[in-house]
């Protein structure tokens, strides 16, 4: 029996500690993966909260098909789309960088290398901001969490045709919109 698969039976037989086990072990996971998700560092916080207790309130009803972490993912996802629905408005990029303060830092202040990569990082992360709410869950979960096509699918519930296909089309997206920042900073 997993480590995971323990601490969930020992949930299930009333020990709320076992839990608090899951949750510091995926916690910070979880909040990092849906920091490149959301919108907001809060809404990060909010929606891996809320995801935390569904996860305890819903634990009778893990199947054990697949590991606790892309079941616990699959929960953050959903919520976090929800939220968006529920919200629908529409937030530009300039609005966006004014409420999170990630605004450029001017050329002319000359920045040292940690500050260029600093804002380098910051393009990246407002250009994966920016493509649509399919291709960014996929991208980040290939390229940030490391994810194989079928675990992807499978917290995504997608065929993994189509995983492939829109991970390539997300691939695409983030390149024209960083092509600005790849002609200035060239293969080295």
């Amino acid at each position: 029996m997993s480590d995971d698969a323990h601490l969930i039976d020992e949930t299930l037989s009333g020990n709320r500690a076992a839990f608090g086990q899951l949750v510091q072990k995926y916690q910070g996971r979880l909040f990092n993966t849906l920091l490149h998700v959301v919108s907001s560092r809060e809404e990060a916080e909010d929606v891996c909260q809320e995801a935390l207790v569904q996860a305890f309130v819903k634990l009778d009803t893990f199947g054990g098909r697949s590991a606790f972490y892309t079941w616990l993912y699959r929960i953050a996802f959903n919520l976090s789309v929800s939220r968006r629905r529920r919200r629908r408005t529409e937030v530009s990029i300039d609005q966006h960088r004014e409420r999170t303060g990630d605004e450029p830092q001017d050329a002319c202040d000359g920045p040292g290398d940690q500050l260029l990569r600093a804002e380098q990082v910051r393009q990246v992360r407002s250009a994966i901001a920016t493509l649509s709410e399919e291709y960014r869950a996929i991208l980040v979960l290939r390229e940030m969490e490391g994810c194989c096509y079928e675990t992807i699918a499978e917290i995504l519930e997608l065929p993994i045709g189509t995983v492939r296909s829109r991970l390539h089309r997300a691939r695409l997206q983030l390149r024209e919109l960083l092509q600005p920042l790849l002609q200035e900073n060239p293969a080295e």
